[in-house]
């Protein structure tokens, strides 16, 4: 359980990422420093609880490894917390994530706004009628499955995933939503890494990124 979930992020991580901590992020300066001293200290613990991995899972690429952070029930719960309070209040119906990662924040972020949570996964792993969505990451095919009922027409769709690298993904995802009739009422990732501009491929959505390295 690590801030990697493909062969994106596998070749993106490795394009000479330095090897550092993440900073407060937000979708400008520092929009996620929120309300003064208790959040920024909230912001540093996190920051702290990403661990670099070097060489992981092959070399040359440096590896955000989340699971110091969920291990810690402070800040698992901080990150939960945080990333809630930007979207309470807000129209949304849903949360939808890929696997595997994004599914145990994105669940927890459900549960914490009061929405549903939907999964999107690997084919032949969902039981029931699937819409299926090939798209390609980098010089690979990958392919995302999502249930047919899964989201209704109109419904308006948070697309939750841990890492934001080269945004392949999660556009992706925002394509899979518009076929089921959804709206993308935005993207939200923990942590997001910015020299591999993944935000340009979500220019035209509403982006909030936790932390940034």
């Amino acid at each position: 359980m690590a801030a990697d979930t493909s062969g994106e992020r596998e070749s993106a991580i490795g394009n000479g990422l330095e090897e550092k901590g993440c900073e407060e992020a937000g979708r400008g300066n520092s929009e996620a420093s929120l309300h003064g001293g208790r959040e920024s200290s909230a912001m540093e613990r996190l920051n702290e609880m990403i661990r670099t991995v070097p060489n992981f899972p092959k070399p040359g690429i440096h590896f955000k490894d989340i699971t110091p952070l969920l291990r810690d029930s402070d800040t698992f719960k901080e990150s939960i917390i945080l990333l809630a309070n930007e979207y309470r209040g807000k129209d949304i119906n849903l949360i939808v994530a890929t696997e595997a990662r994004g599914f145990i924040i994105g669940s927890a972020l459900a549960l914490e706004l009061g929405v549903g949570f939907v999964p999107l996964r690997k084919p032949s792993k969902l039981p029931y009628k699937t819409l299926k969505h090939e798209f390609k990451l980098g010089h690979c095919n990958d392919t995302l499955e999502i249930h047919t009922d899964a989201v209704r027409a109109g419904e308006k769709v948070l697309i939750f995933d841990d890492v934001l690298a080269t945004g392949g993904t999660a556009e992706a995802v925002g394509h899979i939503i518009k076929k089921l009739g959804g709206e993308v009422a935005g993207y939200a990732f923990l942590v997001e890494i910015e020299k591999l501009k993944g935000r340009d491929k979500l220019k035209d959505y509403d982006v909030f990124s936790l932390l940034k390295c």
